[in-house]
């Protein structure tokens, strides 16, 4: 999600304006404060979004805002606590594993209940991982069990029948999940909101319904949503009565409003009627200095996402040399610096820096594998040229699609006078819907380019690098490369064993994506966002939600 963690599709301005703020030091995860806040003080935190929600239903659910609201509501096996640790959720304890890593037995909570008083059961688990994986729900985020619970892929493919999938109830409080091999990462990949457990009776009781609003949704969380109505600017996330671990949650009610507007924002958190508000680079540079201003570095990263195939035809956007020329073509440090002024760093990579290291010497990914497309209009010229003669033209006219915040047009602006100026005989045309659209238009793969990001969903580079493989769910943009889907294969399968050898097969694999101009990277995200004093114990994840609420609380 992150992940989404991620995976999360985000456009640009919604993952500037989507993650809350933690209070005092520049720390990404928990504020500053270990009180539990005064028992006269009024519990309710206000905050802002960005994006609308585009579902409730997590298996279907492939961005930010859904999976933050799910990271408040439910839990999996594994939850993400502060600084990233991964604690345990509605499993009781930590499994029993086999010899060969590949068989875990997990005893559940038998105090863990869903919001309308069932109990949660290995049965959930069962049922919302067959769910996910099932060709028929056409969830994007199957591919996540692929290569990891046992027979996944094969069933997706519809190979095979859903009961052969590796996840079994022994009994209502004993679950066990077999997988295809060793998966270092599957602590984090159990924390992830496609591993969720769902209620089958409840599900199937609303049908097509189930996720579409707050009243057809069933919580396990430490929250339970509230008064959205599928479509609407406003929500709440109210304390869970039912919540097994209840008496640790601090805050009452949090009121949200989905603002688009920056300055609406600013003004909003000014008079008091927020708790908090992301600004955007005409506040970042007016309030760099105050003493609520907090920047956070974190593991997100977005690029420029270019559509090869469109209704079925190769798009100018499959020559290499013309990716080359526009991935080149734009000022990386100029954009971070004057549009968004909040921290955030120029991109020449897929993989985040300082989100993961080698195994064997502890160097970064990020410097190991160096620097890629970084911005050079010279060669970008030359490029676009031979491009131009491949393609037998003399000029060419693509759109870039964005959502509708003011954010998000200011930076189709400047990539518009960029691209523009540094390759003669291109026009770029801007498109700015809403995010929901966005995500629709993504996935029925109906754009030139995009501005996209990723959050990591685990922490691991695979998170970012099994993007795009061939007609993966979440490639969406045509681009294909055997020999990167075999080095990806093999870090999956082959290498699950040898962690060096595995680490170097995925440097290779973005070497390939980056050769290849599979996507022009942009940046790394930072916020710089004003949080209100009083605000403390929220907590900042680099993979999974993007933030949770169980430890906050105010006080004042």
């Amino acid at each position: 999600m992150k992940k989404s963690k991620f995976y999360v599709f985000m456009t640009l301005a919604f993952a500037l304006s989507l993650v809350l703020g933690a209070c005092g030091g520049g720390s990404k995860n928990s504020s500053s404060g270990s009180s539990s806040g005064s028992s006269k003080t009024k519990q309710v935190l206000n905050m802002d979004e960005t994006a609308e929600l585009p579902t409730g239903d997590p298996t279907l659910a492939t961005d930010a805002a859904s999976f933050t609201v799910f990271g408040n509501t439910m839990e999996g096996l594994y939850v993400v606590g502060k600084n990233d640790e991964l604690k345990l959720g509605i499993a009781k304890e930590e499994p029993t594993v086999s010899k060969d890593g590949k068989t875990y037995t997990f005893k559940l909570r038998k105090d863990a209940k869903w919001s309308n008083g069932d109990p949660v059961t290995a049965k959930d688990f069962v049922y919302s991982w067959q769910r996910a994986v099932n060709p028929k729900t056409g969830s994007q985020y199957a591919y996540m069990f692929f290569g990891v619970v046992k027979n996944a892929s094969d069933i997706n493919a519809g190979k095979k029948d859903l009961s052969t999938l590796g996840v079994k109830a022994i009994d209502d409080h004993t679950l066990q999940v077999q997988l295809e091999k060793p998966v270092p990462y599957l602590k984090s990949l159990l924390a992830f909101g496609t591993y969720l457990p769902l209620n089958q009776k409840f599900v199937e009781s609303k049908g097509s319904k189930f996720g579409t609003n707050s009243d057809n949704m069933l919580f396990n969380g430490p929250f339970v949503l509230k008064d959205w109505n599928g479509t609407g600017l406003t929500w709440k996330y109210v304390k869970n009565p039912n919540y097994y671990d209840k008496k640790h949650v601090k805050l009452s009610q949090i009121n949200v409003q989905v603002v688009k507007s920056p300055s609406t924002g600013v003004n909003l958190y000014n008079t008091g009627k927020i708790d908090r508000t992301v600004l955007s680079a005409e506040y970042a540079k007016q309030y760099k200095n105050n003493k609520e201003a907090v920047t956070n570095p974190e593991s997100s990263v977005f690029y420029f996402k270019y559509n090869e195939v469109r209704n079925g035809k190769k798009t100018a956007l499959a020559n290499k040399n013309i990716r080359m020329a526009l991935a080149m073509a734009y000022d990386k440090k100029s954009y971070v610096d004057t549009v968004l002024s909040n921290g955030s760093i120029p991109a020449n990579g897929l993989v985040p820096k300082d989100f993961t290291k080698d195994p064997k010497n502890g160097k970064d990914f990020r410097t190991e594998s160096g620097s890629y497309l970084q911005y050079n209009p010279t060669e970008a010229k030359k490029y676009w040229e031979k491009g131009l003669k491949e393609l037998g033209k003399k000029n060419l006219t693509l759109e870039i699609l964005g959502d509708d915040t003011d954010n998000a047009k200011t930076t189709g602006e400047f990539f518009q006078n960029q691209l523009e100026k540094n390759l003669p005989g291109l026009t770029i045309k801007l498109k700015n819907v809403p995010f929901k659209n966005r995500l629709q238009l993504d996935t029925n793969q109906d754009y030139d380019i995009q501005v996209a990001g990723w959050s990591p969903d685990y922490k691991d580079p695979m998170t970012f690098l099994d993007l795009f493989v061939t007609n993966g769910d979440n490639n969406k943009s045509g681009y294909s490369n055997k020999e990167y889907d075999k080095l990806i294969d093999e870090a999956k399968n082959k290498y699950g064993n040898d962690p060096e050898k595995r680490w170097q097969i995925m440097l290779q694999a973005e070497k390939i994506l980056m050769d290849d101009a599979a996507i022009g990277p942009i940046y790394q995200r930072a916020t710089l966002r004003l949080v209100k004093p009083y605000v403390k114990g929220i907590e900042y994840h680099t993979f999974g939600p993007d933030y949770t609420f169980k430890d906050a609380y105010v006080q004042k």
